[in-house]
């Protein structure tokens, strides 16, 4: 059964790199129920929101066997939320989502697949810097890259919820079959 791990916010801005900006990639899980909007988890923001965010960016899901995948290649722990991840999700490939798949999370939240994220240097920074030269294009070519969603109805949501797809459009390509590397 697919369920959610965590539910994962901001747990504080921080300065990204040699620009005078900051950035939201620093998430965490957050304790208990979460309440999820049309823009997305109520307790989130996001720092570059030309690039984040807004009704088809309101939510980023990461899938546990991907991270268990990336802290063997980088022999280290990844929490949920170290993607940048709102929710941690295990026993569903999402990176095998259709566009426009449609999920329950829980007893009321809906959502549906909008698009594939696409890696910046902002999660290279984030990663490791110097030491993960090259990540953009190394999380690129594994094809791990988790999916966007848009909220189709509002809920709550917390750890422990179950995830059903509840609509899968037929013939419409995986988020994988629309990416397009940087």
């Amino acid at each position: 059964m697919p369920r959610l791990l965590a539910v994962c916010s901001v747990h504080q801005l921080r300065p990204d790199g040699s620009r005078d900006v900051v950035t939201a990639i620093d998430k965490r899980p957050i304790e208990g129920v979460a309440k999820i909007g049309r823009f997305g988890l109520h307790s989130d923001v996001q720092a570059d929101r030309e690039h984040h965010g807004g009704l088809d960016k309101a939510l980023y899901v990461y899938a546990q066997e991907d991270a268990a995948f990336w802290e063997a290649e980088l022999g280290r722990e990844l929490s949920p939320g170290f993607f940048g991840e709102n929710l941690r999700t295990e026993g569903l490939d999402v990176n095998a989502a259709l566009i426009g798949e449609q999920w329950r999370i829980g007893d009321r939240l809906e959502v549906e697949v909008t698009m594939p994220r696409t890696p910046c240097q902002t999660f290279a920074r984030w990663v490791g810097g110097a030491d993960e030269r090259g990540w953009v294009r190394r999380f690129s070519d594994e094809r791990r890259l988790g999916p966007y969603l848009r909220v189709i109805r509002r809920g709550r949501i917390q750890a422990g919820d179950e995830i059903t797809v509840i609509h899968r459009p037929e013939g419409a390509p995986t988020i994988i079959d629309v990416y397009r590397a940087p």
